[in-house]
């Protein structure tokens, strides 16, 4: 059971971390600084497996600090995607 946990310890890091290669990569293409959509998914992803784990582990620290990451990731999904629902609304007015 310990060795399983440790398995999803590692995968929500692997997640958790993989955010910032895909933040990395997208940046280099754009040639400036961008946070693409699917970081904040990898965020989001990455933070519910890291808070299964601190669960298991019992640990508040590591609950309170992925709860608190939660939320501000799925607030940036949130106005991702009100601004692409104003763009849409701009482009059909037009």
């Amino acid at each position: 059971m310990n060795s399983m946990w440790m398995t999803v310890g590692f995968l929500g890091q692997a997640v958790f971390s993989g955010r910032f290669l895909v933040q990395w990569l997208a940046s280099e293409k754009a040639g400036r600084s961008v946070m693409p959509r699917l970081f904040w998914h990898l965020s989001i992803l990455g933070s519910a497996i890291l808070l299964a784990y601190a669960i298991y582990k019992r640990d508040p620290v590591f609950i309170i600090g992925q709860v608190a990451g939660f939320g501000i990731y799925l607030r940036n999904l949130y106005l991702l995607r009100r601004d692409v629902a104003a763009a849409e609304a701009s482009r059909a007015g037009e």
